[in-house]
């Protein structure tokens, strides 16, 4: 089955493909031929993702998921949340949002913090939404050259390594984009079998 997962993240495409296994065919927006850049105007992730999957489907009709991904610390009241891709600033650069979050933090007594993705899937039946969370904390330094985004300097709860750290095999099983996901794929799989 064919299904274009609304992104040209590599990093977003070869983790999905490795969870995914060979039952689906992945897509990406260049390989539909969308080169559109998709706005994100809004304040939730469920809007966000919803919006990107609606603005696939609508133009290119093949079943489309998107996902939003935010980093939610307990001390910043839910932030960098909806902006975390863009909260050191406009290019997008995870240096800089890991910087701003460290010196935000800084003498924070509570660092927990959790990941949280929405999936958003549709097709002609419909659009369907999918979570996944995983809790855990923010150190005080970066830690590990794997992963991107924010994983060196989050650890997931019951662990000692941050998401930089861990082998992407490990991370793949506990992520949060992989929790939404499964969801998504029992989903697909109950519908098409």
């Amino acid at each position: 089955m064919k299904i274009c997962f609304a992104t040209n993240n590599r990093n977003k495409l070869e983790e999905i493909q490795q969870i995914l296994g060979d039952s689906f065919e992945i897509l990406s927006l260049k390989d539909i031929g969308c080169f559109d850049d998709i706005a994100e105007p809004h304040e939730s992730l469920e809007e966000n993702s919803a919006e990107k999957a609606e603005y696939i489907y609508t133009r290119y009709q093949i079943p489309v998921f998107a996902d939003d991904t935010g980093l939610e610390i307990v001390a910043l009241d839910g932030a960098p949340g909806v902006y975390s891709a863009r909260y050191g600033g406009p290019e997008r650069s995870a240096e800089r949002n890991m910087t701003k979050v460290l010196a935000e933090l800084e003498g924070a007594a509570d660092r927990s913090a959790q990941f949280r993705t929405i999936m958003t899937y549709i097709d002609e039946s419909g659009t369907f939404q999918f979570e996944g969370i995983v809790k855990g904390r923010i150190i005080s330094e970066r830690r590990g050259e794997g992963g991107f985004g924010y994983d060196p300097i989050f650890i997931p709860d019951g662990y000692d390594q941050t998401f930089g750290e861990l082998p992407t095999s490990e991370k793949n099983q506990i992520s949060h984009r992989v929790r939404s996901l499964s969801k998504l794929v029992e989903f697909l799989k109950s519908r098409h079998n």
